[in-house]
């Protein structure tokens, strides 16, 4: 085979890839033109209706996420909403903003010890806006080492719905549902089924459904709840080991006040005994 022979079989190839990526392309345009699009715009109506319901029913939903050595943060959902649309030529983007009040008399009170545990929750609390420390301790260094946790405020969630034609694919994006922090879901426009709506109502409504629930294998089910059993082993030991930590350091005070009452008592024996002598002369 010769250099031109090369040359053209290379042409072809670059032509048959270029083609493939065409033919996608269009495919992607195509299904968010007759599929994503009129979903996300059906979608903007039912999350409009769905929200004029809440403000209007005003039903109580409660929140619950797990603060890594606190506890339970406990909240219910306000009933303000903003539903926004973001329409582009050919992407669009629907967003619901709304909070939810901290119900800090049903939150524990928590008192940690150490100054370690005290910066990894006053960590967590700053990062997610749940209040600051009450009535820090400090040592003689200056630095924190105890402090009273009680969560308060707001605790704000967020649902996105966003579709492209770039990408072909429905996004689904909660910040601070199941957890604070962000999952993410994709769904290609075969995936859409006609209960989409219903499961995302009922999720952003905070009721029981799989909608954000993936099906992992068992052996990594395995390996999740074996890492839990781990963290919550060490989150043991350190709570344990920070309770010695304290004994220790309260009963070095005691010994350290102990015998410095011994030495005060020490140098007035020893004075004492240079009166009398003194006398004797």
């Amino acid at each position: 085979m010769g250099l031109l022979d090369d040359l053209e079989n290379e042409a072809q190839k670059r032509k048959s890839t270029d083609e493939e990526t065409a033919a996608r392309k269009s495919e992607r345009e195509e299904a968010y033109r007759k599929v994503l699009e009129p979903t996300l715009e059906k979608l903007h109506a039912y999350l409009a209706e769905l929200i004029a319901k809440l403000k209007v029913l005003q039903p109580k939903i409660a929140v619950s996420h797990a603060i890594p050595g606190y506890g339970d943060v406990l909240a219910h959902v306000e009933h303000e909403y903003e539903l926004r649309t973001d329409r582009q030529p050919s992407a669009r983007t629907i967003t619901v903003n709304f909070n939810c009040a901290i119900a800090s008399a049903e939150c524990p009170t928590v008192q940690v010890e150490g100054a370690s545990r005290v910066r990894a929750i006053s960590g967590l609390f700053q990062r997610h806006r749940l209040g600051g420390p009450i009535a820090p301790r400090k040592d003689a260094s200056g630095e924190v080492v105890g402090a009273t946790f009680k969560a308060k405020g707001r605790i704000p969630l967020v649902a996105t719905f966003a579709a492209d034609a770039a990408s072909g694919q429905l996004r689904l994006s909660f910040t601070n549902f199941d957890d604070l922090g962000v999952v993410v879901k994709s769904l290609a426009p075969d995936q859409i089924a006609e209960d989409l709506f219903d499961e995302i109502g009922r999720y952003l409504m905070r009721e029981p459904t799989s909608f954000m629930r993936e099906n992992l294998p068992e052996n990594y089910r395995s390996q999740l709840r074996e890492r839990v059993q781990q963290q919550e082993v060490k989150r043991r030991w350190e709570v344990l080991i920070a309770a010695h930590q304290q004994e220790d350091i309260a009963l070095l005070k005691r010994e350290y006040s102990i015998s410095g009452h011994f030495a005060r008592f020490g140098d007035a024996v020893g004075k004492l005994r240079g009166l009398i002598g003194k006398s004797r002369d």
